[in-house]
């Protein structure tokens, strides 16, 4: 049900129940110098899935 169901209204309500008002706005900052840099750490399963 991808997005109709599965958004995040970045507020403390129940996901399926949330009304058009309980959604916010959300800023992601990605940082890329110093000691302030991002990073994302991905895991990658093989196949089989074990």
């Amino acid at each position: 049900m991808f997005p109709l169901v599965d958004r995040n209204p970045q507020t403390f309500v129940n996901i399926p129940t949330a009304k058009p008002a309980d959604f916010q706005k959300a800023t992601q900052r990605v940082y890329r110098g110093g000691k302030a840099a991002s990073s994302l750490t991905v895991q990658v399963l093989p196949v089989g899935g074990k």
